[in-house]
């Protein structure tokens, strides 16, 4: 008898316990976890993704693309981590909008949010204008500089391919795309955008192009995750994941987000903490921003004193969490310290 193949993450590449595909007795469920739109939990429960703020608006040019040859509601994108997905759209004349989809994350400040993109052929070339609700950076940070719109290169990468697809699926030669966000302004108070030095709108952003699921059931798997692993690194966010996996193949990596005192909990053999500097020298050290200056750790890491402040983080972590090793990486996946 043929063995069945493992379940696997196409998103994040890791293997469901056949335990935990067990669970889940919907096989629809199960397809939504197997195509990468939903995540499967311990539980059994599959928890859907949301689209970034980066695949909405991608989303929406390319429908406003197309939408200069004919009517569109519906657009293929292709996302940063290489899946593809269909994207509900209301495009005519050169106008389009699309829904920020929010997935099973409730806490997402941006749900709902409606970008809008309108098109003008031209003769040759793409123009990218951002307008209304998209912010910009105030001062130059590590992020981008003074007068930039706040979208993150993954995300404008994703952007202009989806545009490029429009132009080849209708033929036309060059546009001009101006691109809002109706409402953005009033949503971005409600995010870090402030005190990132973004003003007047929300980031357009999206590493993988998916918004990760939460509730009570991700922290369960979180938990299970870490706990059967001997071998474990915990990361926080979508750079860390894919760096861990490219520093540390042999062991188990987990995707904690903000959780990184839950998932330490739950360790039980060797067991590193690996990242980006924000979430992980913030848990280790609540107080290193104290005296610097820097609003963000992220900026902090632009000056002289970071690596005197990191080695503060790392004489805490051994002092608190003697069998943990952290790892800090920068935003290209070199190690920039290492506990260890």
């Amino acid at each position: 008898m043929q063995k069945s193949k493992p379940l696997v993450d196409p998103v994040t590449g890791f293997s469901y316990p056949k335990a935990w595909v067990a669970a889940c007795r919907d096989r629809e469920q199960l397809a939504l976890a197997a195509s990468g739109l939903g995540m499967l939990t311990a539980s059994g429960k599959v928890l859907r993704r949301g689209f970034t703020t980066g695949t909405t608006a991608a989303a929406a040019c390319k429908a406003a693309v197309l939408s200069l040859k004919y009517p569109v509601d519906s657009v293929s994108v292709r996302l940063p981590c290489g899946i593809s997905l269909n994207v509900p759209v209301q495009g005519s004349g050169g106008r389009a909008g699309a829904s920020k989809f929010a997935g099973d994350y409730p806490g997402d400040a941006t749900a709902g949010l409606l970008f809008v993109a309108e098109a003008e052929i031209r003769d040759g070339g793409v123009t990218l204008e951002t307008g209304e609700g998209i912010g910009r950076f105030s001062r130059d940070t590590p992020r981008g500089r003074s007068g930039e719109p706040a979208i993150s290169p993954p995300a404008l990468q994703e952007i202009m391919e989806a545009i490029t697809e429009g132009m080849e699926m209708t033929g036309i030669p060059g546009v001009a795309i101006t691109l809002t966000v109706p409402g953005g302004k009033d949503v971005a108070t409600k995010t870090l955008n402030p005190r990132l030095g973004i003003l007047g709108g929300i980031s357009v952003l999206g590493t993988t192009g998916l918004v990760e699921p939460w509730d009570d059931h991700m922290a369960g798997s979180v938990k299970e995750r870490v706990a059967a692993a001997g071998r474990v690194v915990i990361t926080t966010g979508r750079l860390g994941l894919r760096y861990s996996r490219l520093h540390f193949p042999d062991h188990e990596i987990v995707l904690a987000g903000s959780r990184i005192g839950e998932a330490l909990g739950a360790a039980r053999g060797e067991i590193i903490l690996s990242g980006l500097p924000g979430l992980v020298l913030k848990f280790l050290f609540p107080g290193i921003l104290e005296g610097t200056g820097c609003l963000t750790v992220e900026e902090l890491a632009q000056t002289p004193v970071f690596p005197e402040k990191m080695e503060e983080a790392f004489a805490i972590a051994r002092t608190k969490y003697p069998f943990l090793r952290v790892v800090i990486l920068s935003r290209n996946g070199e190690i920039v310290g290492d506990s260890g």
